[in-house]
């Protein structure tokens, strides 16, 4: 949330006396480590390998779901010990992994299917220093596509993928499926795309609209679904809520609640810490800065238990969060603190409360001399940035009858604030009713919604 000066200073735009404390001082080593590659980006970078070997995916071959398993708590170590700030090296260690590959072509439902012998065994050793490197060690080692992480990290690498890991360029066709279940771009689509005149927005949505309806409506039943096991998960668990961070499918977010229902059968105590929380399905299993259970989607369930197993410390760290809360706002005159709500939490608890115990403590070797209560009433906001951009979200829905309207993780809250202002000046009746995702490319996803760039272009004007 505060990754940058200007960030920070929005932060204390209304606090003129305040712009003396310079972002990089106060900022623990942690927040500024590893800016190749972030822990989110490696996952998000290593998706067709988790899609690949998830142990959910082995249920009828429970060797390979075991051997798996095992592998992917060992891979979580080693990611995570590349990530803690200050390490000088980590010991070799080989990992074994069963990957799914053999995909039936004729599925009338577009799902992929695995048939009996539908796996292969994958064994390499991991002696990465870096999570870049590490990522694409992986992924050449089980002949998976890198060419995502090249285009979305430019500045990454400034030599072609294949050069940085010394691997031999194999082409890998795909099925359709598995660039609607990551997000990816089809490079056939692009192709044909590219052959063809620059899309506008209102021509895309006349040619699709149909389309994304049919599927939408095809979509009802397991939508339906998935709001029943919501449903019978909060009341079991007595949770606040249960939500996802990023757009997956129906079915993938299905599978998730099923996963975290067999967990409830085989070991229902530990997930009973969790009651009055909010459970949010997102890349990383952790406690959010506004104290949702975060369950990483890749990880396996040993994780997720014992997240639910140190949930009572995480009460106790919010505990102390809000009394140091307390103590920052007394020493600001009585601003209030306010840390804005969103879908994709960027900082866990243990983050946000290092960070303002950072700026809490430099507060106090400032003596900033301010009146007591004199500020009563202000709010200092994280990001303001972030407050514009809900109301515009709101609006845009309000204003299409969108059932819903959301953004990719990769979407900048800027892009998506440009993204909205532009559509409030259309008229665009195709969006009645539907699910609208801003990404980066056009696309109709399986369940229906449709995804259009940021930076979408509107009808030439002669």
């Amino acid at each position: 949330m505060l990754g940058s000066c200007c960030a920070y200073t929005e932060m204390f735009c209304h606090l003129r006396p305040l712009r003396r404390f310079c972002l990089e001082k106060i900022l623990p080593d942690w927040f500024h480590y590893s800016r190749a590659l972030s822990g989110a980006e490696a996952v998000n970078a290593l998706r067709p390998f988790y899609f690949a070997v998830h142990p959910d995916f082995f249920g009828q071959h429970p060797k390979e779901r075991e051997v798996n398993e095992n592998s992917l708590k060992r891979l979580s170590v080693y990611l995570e010990n590349l990530q803690k700030p200050g390490f000088k090296s980590l010991k070799p260690t080989q990992l074994t992994f069963y990957i799914r590959e053999k995909i039936d072509q004729n599925s009338s439902d577009g799902q992929e299917l695995v048939s009996t012998s539908g796996f292969r065994a994958v064994k390499f050793t991991l002696h990465t220093r870096d999570l870049l490197s590490t990522v694409l060690y992986i992924l050449n080692s089980c002949s998976l596509p890198v060419d995502h992480i090249q285009s979305s990290n430019t500045n990454v690498h400034s030599q072609p993928l294949k050069e940085a890991t010394g691997m031999p360029d194999r082409p890998i066709k795909w099925h359709k499926s598995y660039y609607s279940f990551t997000g990816f771009k089809d490079p056939d689509e692009d192709l044909e795309h590219a052959s063809k005149v620059e899309t506008t927005l209102m021509s895309w949505l006349g040619s699709n609209g149909k389309s994304a309806v049919k599927k939408l409506k095809n979509s009802l039943p397991l939508r339906n679904e998935l709001d029943r096991l919501k449903d019978e998960l909060s009341d079991l668990l007595q949770l606040s809520d249960i939500r996802w961070q990023r757009g997956w499918g129906v079915a993938h977010r299905c599978s998730q609640l099923h996963s975290l229902g067999r967990l409830a059968q085989q070991n229902l105590e530990p997930l009973q810490n969790a009651k009055g929380c909010t459970i949010v399905f997102t890349d990383r299993s952790g406690m959010s800065a506004l104290g949702h259970v975060m369950l990483g989607t890749m990880d396996v369930h040993h994780h997720w238990t014992r997240l639910f197993e140190r949930l009572p410390s995480y009460f106790d760290l919010q505990r102390r969060l809000v009394a140091l809360e307390d103590q920052i706002s007394s020493l600001l005159g009585g601003i209030q603190v306010v840390y804005i709500e969103e879908l994709q939490p960027a900082l866990t608890l243990d983050e946000y409360y290092s960070l303002l115990d950072t700026f809490c403590n430099q507060l106090l070797k400032s003596r900033v001399p301010f009146h007591p209560q004199s500020l009563s009433g202000l709010q200092m906001i994280l990001n303001r940035l972030k407050v514009i951009e809900n109301e515009l979200i709101q609006a845009s829905t309000k204003k299409f009858s969108l059932e819903k309207l959301y953004k990719e993780p990769s979407i900048s809250s800027t892009q998506m604030v440009d993204c909205c202002k532009r559509l409030l000046e259309q008229s665009l009746p195709y969006l009645h009713g539907m699910h609208l995702c801003i990404s980066h490319f056009y696309s109709v996803m399986q369940d229906g919604d449709l995804c259009i760039p940021w930076n979408w272009k509107g009808e030439v004007v002669k």
